[in-house]
């Protein structure tokens, strides 16, 4: 697919359900995965897919920073949606790391080495054992300012279709999906290669 593509696409995808999208993604690609850190709302994406397809590669990047609630929840959804997880961890352990850089202030120099050893080093690992064409994300609108130049499709700039078939839904929106569906939600979510909500740790940029 072209980049020139994506604007009609985008148009004709709007306001279509999401297994919808996610099936017509299924049919433009033959490698697809989706990717999921357990965060709030990723039950939403990790279930549309897998009530599609419910064989889908389901990377998932353990930073190992985890919460105990994230861990839990993790596990929880592995089970009831019989995910096909691929996981994939940093080649050092945290307890190491902790002794000799613990988590650097996003300010300080060795932050950047830290997202490419906890995050960035484990998700190209993955990608390159897996070689996607299409690529499932929980992106939406408003999380960043970066995600707000995107849409329902985006190219990746390894040239993967990134596809979040709930770009365009709102916490609310997803509350009234998750009920719907009887699925748990978890808040008690950290990632500390971003620290802020609205900051982006370089895997969709």
């Amino acid at each position: 697919m072209s980049e020139d593509q994506l604007p009609i696409w985008n148009a004709q995808l709007k306001g279509i359900p999401p297994q919808e999208i996610i099936a017509w993604a299924i049919q433009h690609g033959m490698k697809p995965v989706v990717t999921t850190n357990f965060r709030p709302y990723e039950v939403a994406i990790l279930h549309a897919v897998t009530d599609v397809d419910a064989n889908i590669p389901v990377v998932w990047c353990d930073t190992g920073y985890n919460t105990p609630q994230t861990y839990k929840h993790a596990e929880e959804l592995i089970a009831r949606l019989g995910l096909n997880i691929k996981l994939y961890v940093p080649k050092q352990t945290a307890s190491h790391r902790d002794s000799v850089m613990g988590i650097p202030d996003i300010n300080d120099p060795q932050h950047k080495q830290f997202t490419e050893q906890v995050k960035l080093e484990p998700f190209k690992r993955a990608m390159d054992e897996h070689q996607p064409d299409v690529w499932f994300t929980n992106l939406r609108q408003g999380q960043t300012t970066h995600r707000d130049s995107l849409d329902i499709l985006s190219l990746g700039s390894n040239g993967i279709l990134k596809v979040s078939p709930f770009f365009y839904w709102t916490d609310t929106q997803l509350d009234v999906y998750l009920a719907e569906h009887n699925l748990p939600n978890e808040h008690k979510y950290f990632d500390p290669t971003k620290v802020l909500e609205n900051r982006e740790c370089g895997l969709h940029t």
